[in-house]
């Protein structure tokens, strides 16, 4: 019974895969990363880091999109007691987006489209430079919201993405939050 049921949702999620519109979307763009703990002896400013990869979206007026990015996120903690050093959080890894939207005007298809989107991501991190990785979670939750416009082929897309775990292992010594995130993409849209 359960095959049974396994072979129909595979088959009719292969049936709608087959009629939905499948969009590849490489793409490239800056990112703004910011702590959320407010520290009594200074400051988080964010500073800009990047990002590069692509998705491939399923659907035609609302719409699932997968991607992979590759992603490095920069922040500068200011101190404000003399004596106390910056520091720099140069964050690299992998962001693992899944993405669901909706175009408001146009849709895939449309010369001129614009669309909504929200999801989840995962973060992997490979490289924190000048800081001791082990003191910092390997993987990170987020959730995001945005907003995409396409022109022909070309699409520019801006979301703000909110952690949902810490950043650091150990709080008790030093908290710097969770991280928030603006991401700034443009790329091409090549529909197969």
């Amino acid at each position: 019974m359960k095959r049974i049921i396994f072979l129909m949702v595979v088959a009719t999620v292969a049936a709608l895969s087959i009629q939905a519109q499948v969009v590849i979307k490489p793409s490239a763009g800056v990112n703004f990363t910011d702590f959320s703990k407010n520290q009594a002896n200074g400051e988080f400013s964010a500073r800009p880091g990047y990002q590069v990869g692509g998705s491939v979206a399923f659907g035609k007026k609302v719409y699932i999109e997968p991607g992979l990015f590759y992603v490095r996120k920069s922040t500068k903690f200011v101190s404000s007691t003399e004596g106390t050093d910056n520091i720099n959080y140069n964050i690299s890894g992998i962001r693992i987006p899944v993405t669901i939207g909706a175009h408001f005007i146009g849709n895939e298809k449309s010369m001129v489209s614009l669309r909504g989107f929200a999801g989840g991501s995962a973060f992997i991190m490979t490289r924190i430079e000048d800081l001791d990785k082990d003191d910092f979670n390997r993987a990170s939750w987020g959730a995001f919201a945005g907003l995409g416009l396409d022109l022909s082929i070309v699409f520019f897309e801006a979301k703000y993405e909110w952690s949902l775990t810490n950043l650091k292992k150990d709080i008790t010594q030093i908290d710097v939050g969770k991280s928030r995130t603006i991401f700034l993409n443009a790329g091409v849209r090549i529909a197969l």
